[in-house]
């Protein structure tokens, strides 16, 4: 026959991509993007080193501050480094601004950090009358805990 068509065994097949195959891959890889970065305790602070424990509930950052506290006694207000005189100016300002019973306080601090440094944010932040004061940790994984 002439004129073209097919041709059933004569030459090479030509090479298809099947797409659906690969669609259903980036679906799988996009949903385990997903439900990961759902998982992730994300803190608001300065990247620490925190405290293990074994066991901790879950938080919530809605109307919160991360007051974070470096191994080298550094102050932190969620992602910045400031003076404890910054601090105090802030942590003032944000109980008028919020309203004590409202305000919600996360401390992040070091594991190697000083206690006097800590005891010093906390009565700070006693001192503007908010009463939710967090101390932020990591749970120690069950293969580290020691029975």
């Amino acid at each position: 026959m002439a004129g073209g068509g097919s041709h059933k065994g004569d030459g090479p097949k030509k090479a298809r991509i099947e797409i659906i195959p690969l669609i259903d891959v980036i679906f799988f890889l996009l949903a385990t993007f997903v439900l990961f970065t759902l998982s992730l305790n994300k803190s608001n602070g300065l990247s620490v080193q925190l405290p293990k424990v074994e066991n901790s509930g879950p938080r919530d950052p809605s109307n919160s501050v991360t007051i974070s506290i470096t191994d080298n006694n550094e102050i932190g207000w969620d992602k910045d480094t400031i003076s404890l005189e910054e601090f105090v100016t802030r942590i003032h300002d944000y109980a008028i601004r919020v309203g004590p019973e409202n305000a919600r306080i996360f401390i992040n601090g070091d594991e190697n950090a000083n206690y006097s440094s800590a005891r010093y944010v906390i009565d700070q932040i006693k001192r503007t009358q908010i009463q939710k004061i967090m101390i932020e940790t990591r749970i120690v994984p069950d293969a580290e805990r020691q029975n």
